[in-house]
């Protein structure tokens, strides 16, 4: 066995990246402190080919060299946009009608295993900040909650690695 060589992967320019079909998916980051966080969900948002990221609060913008460490170029791909304030991205995504959906540990969350997306719907996926987790503004105008199982010590996962199963998740639900 080997390797496949980068021109064997077949992948899409930028510009053939902007017109291919998109996952319905925007994620939404919540006052993520951390630019290495920030550049990570932009290049998993580019590997799952999603519509868009929203910044939200702290969350720092591209372009910046902390965030280009980890983005490899993705800023470039995936349309962002900033929102000083959440209920300013939230009132966007739902008059383009948006499902609603955090990614966090609540009272009557549903567990990722048992949550399928709908095809005609789309959705907007809430990531909080590493500490405090999605914000209490946004949990109370949520649609629905998921909580990704944990099996460990730790109390949650790091925010791109939700990212990347949570994208995985639909992808593979979605798809077949």
């Amino acid at each position: 066995m080997r390797k496949l060589k980068l021109e064997e992967l077949n992948r899409p320019n930028v510009a053939e990246f902007k017109n291919q079909q998109k996952l319905p998916i925007i994620i939404v980051l919540d006052n993520v402190r951390s630019l290495h966080n920030v550049g990570s969900a932009f290049r998993t948002a580019d590997g799952f080919a999603v519509e868009a990221i929203y910044l939200c609060g702290i969350t720092a913008q591209p372009p910046h060299r902390e965030i280009e460490k980890t983005a490899l170029g993705a800023t470039q791909s995936i349309p962002w946009k900033y929102f000083e304030n959440i209920n300013e991205a939230i009132a966007d995504l739902k008059t383009q009608q948006y499902q609603i959906i955090a990614i966090e540990q609540a009272v009557n969350s549903i567990s990722l295993s048992n949550f399928y997306p709908k095809k005609e719907e789309k959705y907007a996926l809430f990531f909080g900040n590493e500490v405090n987790g999605v914000s209490n503004e946004a949990m109370q105008q949520i649609d629905a909650c998921i909580e990704i199982p944990q099996f460990g010590t730790k109390h949650s996962f790091n925010i791109v690695i939700s990212t990347g199963i949570v994208l995985w998740d639909f992808y593979s639900k979605l798809n077949h």
